[in-house]
Order: structure tokens, then sequence, then C-alpha cells
């Protein structure tokens, strides 16, 4: 059975740094591209960032949405089939629920970023940034 969960959510204040984590178990991670998506009520899933699947140990093309870029950095680990999403400079219109979604094979952005395309999904862990 295929899981993702993610973890590390919780409340900052503007400026500050959350980590949150994707561990994956019953599937080969390395094959997986991983990609972070965020929503909040009445708003459609928006992908923040994304990272190719790749057989190396810590390797994979990342991809960020502009709202973003320079803040979040995506990574990952394949010897602990986990995928690290490190936000920092947080702002209030970050606050939403982060999902992690696993898409198989995937490697570009338009396949990556795309919440359509992903075959498992994780809970969702909250984020709340208040100014």
């Amino acid at each position: 059975q295929v899981q993702l969960v993610e973890s590390g959510g919780g409340s900052v204040q503007a400026g500050g740094s959350l980590r949150l984590s994707c561990i994956a178990s019953g599937l080969t991670f390395s094959r997986y591209g991983i990609g972070w998506f965020r929503q909040n009520p009445g708003k459609e899933l928006e992908c923040v960032a994304a990272i190719s699947w790749s057989v190396r140990l810590n390797e994979g093309r990342t991809y960020y949405a502009d709202s973003v870029k320079g803040r979040f950095t995506i990574s990952r680990d394949n010897a602990r089939n986990t995928v690290t999403l490190e936000m920092n400079s947080l702002k209030p219109e970050d606050t939403a629920v982060y999902y992690c979604a696993a898409h198989f094979s995937a490697s570009q952005a338009m396949t990556l970023m795309d919440p359509r395309s992903a075959n498992y999904w994780g809970q969702g862990t909250q984020v709340t940034v208040s100014s």
C-alpha cells in the first residue's frame, strides 16, 4: 500500500520559516517525481514546488511557482524516501494546507506541477502564517 505522509506544518509569524517533510512508503521512491501543492478553501490546488524523479541519491530537476521562488527550496533524499520543502520568509498568503503528491516517472514541470497527473497524495499539513 502506497502512503505519503506530510509533517512539519504549524503556525509562524510572517518572516519565519518552516520545513515540511513528505515520507513515502510502498513505492520505488526514486522513480517518482514529487510535487508540493497547497490549497485554501474555495481555491484551486496550486503547485509551489516540484522535483523530478532521479535514480541518483539526492538529485532531480526542481521547479518553483513564481510566488515562492527564492523563498522555498525543495530537495529529495532517496535513501530516506523523503522530500523536504524548506520555506523561508513566509508571508500570510502562504497560509494553506500543503500536500505532497507523487507522479510516476515524471521529470517535466508540465507534468509535475499538474495535480491531475499525480498518482498518489498525502493527507496534507496545515501551514498558518500570521502578520
